[in-house]
């Protein structure tokens, strides 16, 4: 079924209210319809069924800031924190145009819940998924077995090239998160013997966070517990170079009693 918006007080083609005395669209998605896709990781991009959506960069930036909260967000915060600079009417003015812009056939995908606005419950949002697997890796060994790892793997960066406050702190949450989860499957799954696959969570998890030695560490134990004696050396002179070029450190005693007895 074809998305389509509600608007109670708006008639399509119309210009956006200016004033906030004019009801404010109800900016729902009809259930039934067909399920959206919003993609935040390595750039945004919103899918409808298979068919790509092309919206404005305001109603992009609403949407992500919606769909990166846990729950509905009052108006007024979601504007101020938008339109940092600019007054609160303003500010107000310009939410209302983007949510305008969002009730496009096919991309309406925030409901409004009062003063509240939240993501439409047939929105899918890969960082939500993406933080819900890693937290389940974290508290979960078995959740290795299903073959999730990849999606933690392969996820890249939010949002790269926008630079707002809101998008680099969520950002970094969403960084750590998936670094520790990382560093967990690369321990777990050298347990489990299951030595390609902990390398390359380890490799992630170093790729993710170069000076974290946790996750070094975690990697040396993964080649030495199958036996690659040479890997295990380079990946700590790697981490001793590192640390010493970036730092000016050398290496704790920890992760250097690791490879004790390996050199001749």
């Amino acid at each position: 079924m074809t998305i389509s918006a509600v608007a109670s007080s708006i008639s399509p083609g119309s210009a956006p209210p200016a004033s906030s005395s004019i009801r404010r669209p109800s900016l729902t998605v009809h259930q039934g319809g067909d399920e959206i896709r919003l993609n935040l990781m390595r750039g945004f991009s919103l899918v409808c069924g298979n068919r790509p959506v092309t919206i404005p960069l305001s109603a992009q930036r609403v949407l992500a800031f919606v769909a990166l909260r846990e729950r509905p967000t009052l108006r007024p915060h979601i504007a101020a924190m938008l339109w940092l600079d600019a007054t609160e009417t303003r500010a107000m003015a310009n939410l209302r145009s983007a949510l305008w812009r969002l009730r496009r056939p096919g991309s309406a995908v925030v409901e409004a819940r009062g003063d509240y606005l939240g993501l439409a419950r047939n929105v899918t949002v890969d960082v939500r998924d993406l933080a819900a697997r890693s937290r389940r890796v974290l508290g979960v060994a078995d959740e290795l077995r299903s073959g999730g790892l990849d999606e933690i793997v392969l996820a890249g960066e939010l949002l790269p090239d926008w630079y707002d406050d809101w998008v680099m702190i969520e950002r970094e949450r969403l960084r750590q998160l998936r670094l520790h989860a990382l560093e967990r499957a690369c321990i777990a799954l050298t347990d489990l013997g299951q030595y390609w696959r902990a390398i390359e969570a380890g490799q992630a998890a170093i790729a993710e966070e170069p000076l974290h030695e946790s996750s070094h560490k975690a990697l040396i134990r993964a080649h030495l517990s199958e036996g690659n004696r040479a890997e295990a050396l380079h990946q700590f002179d790697a981490y001793v170079k590192l640390m010493r070029d970036e730092l000016q450190l050398g290496p704790s005693s920890e992760i250097a009693s690791l490879v004790v007895g390996l050199r001749p």
